[in-house]
């Protein structure tokens, strides 16, 4: 039975899950021809980390995203679960 006080971390787990196996999905659609749609990607973030040295401890920043139509579906099915659980 679904209550109005679900827990934000579980939601948070679902839609992480859901966009990670709707990218994997995506990237083995790509090699379906009729089902390359599914790989259509966009990256952004960081092209080159930043790098902070201080002389002691270097410490390296990197972020990027590839967002593609297939996780974002992943995404929204996880959604759906989770309003229905």
């Amino acid at each position: 039975m679904a209550t109005k006080d679900k827990n934000i971390w579980i939601l948070l787990i679902f839609v992480l899950s859901g966009l990670v196996v709707g990218g994997l999905l995506g990237e083995l659609a790509s090699k379906i021809d009729w089902l390359w749609w599914l790989s259509y990607s966009q990256s952004f973030g960081l092209e080159s980390p930043i790098v902070l040295d201080l002389n002691v401890v270097k410490i390296t920043f990197a972020l990027m995203f590839k967002i593609s139509i297939s996780s974002i579906i992943g995404m929204v099915l996880a959604i759906f679960i989770y309003k229905k659980v």
